[in-house]
């Protein structure tokens, strides 16, 4: 499958995606464990059916030493015993945040709190921000129909 749009051989796109590259790398040293932004990227990506994203930061994580039985078992995170607490309330988080059109209201505050509990200010502010930077992504490669399967870890850093 090819794209629809090379964004790397675009020039105006390339002009646009410097600055979307340049947010990704901001948010990445960010003070949300290494761990969960995957965890929450990849959830937000399979939500979207961004094959691309998905593809992406399942490397990621792998290559981060993420294991497999998390990494398949992210689609049923609420069934899934091998999830910590504090991923829990992120990946509920981005959900409800991905999912906007779905809940009249958004993330509802239950769930807020959720977060707040396992999360200071500094990392709830980074949850937020990579929450809405993969909802963004996605639909970029979503829309142009970005292939999956080619990605190999690191070639982003």
């Amino acid at each position: 499958m090819d794209a629809r749009l090379d964004y790397f051989a675009d020039p105006a796109a390339g002009k646009a995606l410097k600055h979307v590259m340049s947010a990704g790398r901001e948010l990445k040293a960010m003070p949300l464990p290494a761990a969960t932004q995957e965890l929450v990227a990849l959830r937000v990506s399979q939500i979207n059916g961004c094959a691309a994203c998905v593809d992406m930061h399942t490397k990621e994580a792998a290559a981060a030493g993420e294991s497999q039985v998390r990494l398949h078992l992210v689609a049923v995170w609420r069934e899934a015993a091998v999830f910590t607490e504090a991923e829990r309330a992120a990946l509920e988080l981005a959900e409800q945040g991905t999912r906007v059109a779905d809940a009249a209201e958004g993330v509802d505050d239950e769930v807020w709190e959720r977060a707040a509990r396992h999360y200071d200010r500094e990392q709830l502010t980074a949850l937020v921000m990579l929450v809405s930077f993969m909802n963004m992504v996605n639909r970029l490669n979503a829309i142009t129909r970005q292939p999956a399967g080619g990605y190999e870890a690191g070639t982003f850093h």
